[in-house]
């Protein structure tokens, strides 16, 4: 990602060494007897004017990747740099003031919405929260916002319900928009749609990160629609990210072997008609409350070797702009 001169965008969110636990208590004295490990020594860096697309399964813990950096939930430990500051280091007033320049989208339209709040009231609370806007100026700028996604203005005095679920996403993006904000999770923003809806709403996303300048975090299970927005991809796999890379590198050649297998699955017309070698994975994933010795990945990693079940593997380069957690691809030195 170049600036307007043509140099490399400083990054613009830096996450290191996060982690997010959940206490497990067990007995009626509540006693702690462990933490589910959702989150588990995660970093990377978004740079300006980046979307970066976080994938994985179900439970890999790519939702709390987004709410811990935004202390939604507070982190167990990390850092998470967002326009110069550590956001978990903030005190609340100080946090409270930084919230505009970072906001989310989030997956359930209907459910992220107040029934009870009209359109305008939802797009206009937080400009009731940060701004000093009433009257005629909250107003106009709340019918500004409408304009920039989509949104009939006459609908300013609807309620929710009376939406479809892509015009309800369309109402919550305008929400995250109301304070200018620089950065923005985009939580599984398409999850809940119609496929025919959801490539449109992908659409607006990329006008709106052109015309303004946005910063993405987008995450997503839907693989083929993360190579249509991503500039770069990490892959995450119980609690930890296995590869990130540069989207079309990832797509033409993933190299750690739970990103090949997850790609193997995403369905691509060949024009030369060969079949996609498919990889099955064997085995469960494993607990997050006790996850495996070693890498995280080695139950049911097909290429796994004696030093992956006693040393976890970290996210080294592996090549230009390519950082993989795997020891197949960046051995331990030897020190013999």
């Amino acid at each position: 990602m170049l600036d307007a001169q043509g140099t490399a965008a400083a990054p613009l969110v830096q996450v290191s060494n996060l982690k997010m636990y959940f206490p497990i208590y067990t007995g009626l004295l509540r006693r702690h007897t462990g933490d589910v490990k959702a989150v588990d020594d995660v970093s990377f860096t978004i740079r300006a004017g980046e979307t970066l697309g976080l994938v994985g399964e179900s439970g890999c813990g790519k939702s709390t990747v987004g709410r811990a950096i935004l202390r939604l939930y507070e982190p167990t430990a990390g850092r998470v740099v967002i326009d110069g500051d550590d956001i978990p280091a903030l005190a609340p007033e100080a946090l409270r003031k930084k919230r505009p320049v970072m906001q989310m989208v989030f997956q359930d339209p209907q459910a992220s919405l107040n029934p009870r709040m009209t359109v305008a009231d939802i797009i206009g609370e937080p400009l009731d929260e940060h701004t000093n806007l009433t009257g005629q100026e909250k107003l106009a700028r709340i019918y500004e916002l409408m304009d920039q996604v989509g949104l009939n203005r006459a609908f300013a005095n609807r309620y929710p319900f009376a939406f479809s679920g892509g015009q309800r996403q369309r109402i919550g993006i305008a929400r995250a928009l109301a304070l200018n904000p620089r950065f923005i999770v985009c939580d599984e923003p398409i999850a809940a749609l119609d496929v025919s809806i959801q490539a449109q709403v992908v659409n607006l996303l990329e006008d709106l990160q052109d015309r303004l300048g946005l910063t993405y975090l987008f995450i997503s299970h839907d693989l083929s629609m993360v190579r249509h927005i991503a500039d770069r991809v990490a892959v995450m796999y119980l609690g930890q990210i296995a590869e990130i890379s540069p989207r079309d590198d990832l797509y033409a050649n993933p190299l750690h072997p739970y990103a090949e297998a997850l790609l193997s699955a995403v369905p691509e017309p060949d024009p030369n008609g060969a079949a996609r070698q498919r990889i099955i994975l064997k085995g469960d994933v494993p607990s997050p409350a006790n996850p495996p010795k070693g890498c995280n990945f080695c139950t049911r990693c097909p290429k796994v070797m004696p030093v992956c079940r006693e040393i976890e593997p970290k996210l080294a380069e592996a090549a230009p702009g390519r950082m993989v957690a795997c020891h197949l691809i960046n051995p331990i030195p030897s020190t013999g």
